[in-house]
């Protein structure tokens, strides 16, 4: 099963974080995305190029959209041309294998 086709589990607080060797495996899934630390969190981030705004903006509200399908919520930030994304799980402030599966699924909106 790929990570695009699976579905958020849901996540409560106190749930273990993936494991060095868990975000070492998931990351070949989705190589174009870069785990970040901001503010003591690793997270997963990826901008996407557009030719418009129009463009960005409508990639924008697909994510939205699978976001609210998934139950999960990442941080966007649009501007001319340009969508970045930002997957982490708020509750257990790091990543969890949900921001893998949104991840992948951000990658197939494209």
């Amino acid at each position: 099963m790929t990570l695009a086709t699976e579905h958020c589990e849901a996540c409560q607080a106190g749930a273990p974080q993936v494991s060095d060797d868990e975000l070492a495996e998931l990351i070949k899934d989705i190589p174009d995305w870069q785990p970040i630390t901001r503010d003591g969190m690793l997270q997963l981030q990826r901008s996407f190029k557009f030719k418009t705004f129009r463009a960005a903006l409508d990639f924008t509200n697909q994510v939205g959209e699978l976001a609210e399908s998934e139950g999960h919520h990442p941080e966007i930030v649009t501007e001319w041309g340009k969508t970045t994304v930002t997957w982490w799980t708020h509750k257990i402030k790091g990543l969890h294998r949900n921001d893998f599966i949104c991840a992948a699924k951000t990658d197939a909106l494209v």
